[in-house]
């Protein structure tokens, strides 16, 4: 009977471990796709492209800038002052994801904005996504920007 317990605990941790590895795979892709869209956000196409990640009633917290309540403040924001001025570059290493039982995921990591016009990498922030899944399709409801500072 210890055999097979131990057999059985053995396969479910198994796939227990390839489930996170599958679900961190997606959500850095995900991340990917998210910031690739805001780093050339100053087109039409991916400004439209980069709000579609984003729940409607998405709520933004920057500790600096502030708290948007919903996906048109937010994406206004950025088209104002974000697109064409900064890119976003995810701090290798600082990626993590943690699972959201029948809802979703946490995404969380340490990105730096880099002006485009010199490539100057001034500051690093933390950020956490939640994000939502219905039906096959992955939308961010909440994001936290903060702890911004200066690189090292």
């Amino acid at each position: 009977m210890t055999k097979i317990a131990l057999v059985l605990l053995v396969f479910f941790s198994m796939t227990a471990v390839a489930d996170d590895l599958i679900l961190t795979d997606k959500m850095k892709a995900l991340d990917t796709e998210v910031f690739e869209s805001f780093n050339r956000c100053q087109s039409p196409d991916e400004l439209e492209k980069h709000a579609s990640f984003f729940a409607s009633d998405v709520e933004f917290y920057h500790d600096n800038g502030g708290v948007t309540w919903d996906r048109d403040s937010m994406i206004a924001n950025t088209k104002n002052n974000a697109c064409g001025h900064y890119s976003r570059k995810l701090v290798e290493g600082t990626f993590n994801v943690h699972s959201i039982k029948d809802f979703g995921a946490i995404t969380e990591g340490v990105h730096i904005f880099c002006q485009n016009k010199t490539n100057e990498c001034e500051g690093k922030a933390k950020f956490v996504m939640v994000w939502h899944k219905v039906n096959d399709k992955w939308q961010i409801t909440r994001v936290l920007s903060y702890g911004h500072s200066e690189n090292d």
